[in-house]
């Protein structure tokens, strides 16, 4: 049962993904952190990632039937939301799916027990993360770029190389 979530969930997320990061126009982020600003002075970025919905929509669900147009619902990042909900629910279905081939096979789940840290990880940085900001502002963007800009960010806020356990 779990596969029947697991297959079209991920062929949805990817397909998103693909199309979204073809048809979506670039958009200016401009980053408001005083690492960048220390860095770059003023500098506008242009990233070619999937970037999460306008601080003008807010943490509310903008599903594309919401937005007057598809262009819209584009440039307003409506395909990150349905990207990161999607994909995480096919990697929960898939860690269910390892579980299920586990108890047939007579075999202890410790591979599912296994693959459900990154799964919490995932969770956390795309979808928890967001909802403790009470905002999409700070978030993972999809892509190589976005990935680079979010460490680099979540390390500076977050003060992780000044921590006293690392060394």
């Amino acid at each position: 049962m779990v596969g029947v979530l697991m297959i079209p969930t991920l062929l949805t997320a990817t397909s998103v993904f693909i199309i979204a990061f073809i048809a979506a126009p670039p958009v200016d982020i401009v980053v408001f952190v005083n690492l960048f600003l220390d860095l770059y002075f003023t500098e506008q970025y242009y990233f070619r990632c999937h970037f999460p919905t306008s601080a003008a929509i807010g943490l509310h669900f903008y599903p594309i039937w919401e937005a007057a147009s598809v262009d819209e619902w584009l440039y307003n990042g409506g395909p990150y939301e349905l990207i990161v909900l999607h994909f995480l629910l096919g990697v929960a279905c898939y860690m269910g799916r390892e579980w299920e081939l586990s108890f047939r096979l007579g075999m202890r789940p410790w591979i599912a027990v296994a693959y459900s840290a990154p799964v919490a990880a995932a969770t956390a940085v795309f979808l928890i993360y967001q909802l403790v900001k009470e905002a999409f502002l700070m978030v993972c963007l999809l892509g190589i770029s976005g990935t680079f800009n979010f460490m680099i960010v979540f390390q500076a806020e977050h003060n992780i190389l000044m921590h006293h356990f690392t060394c």
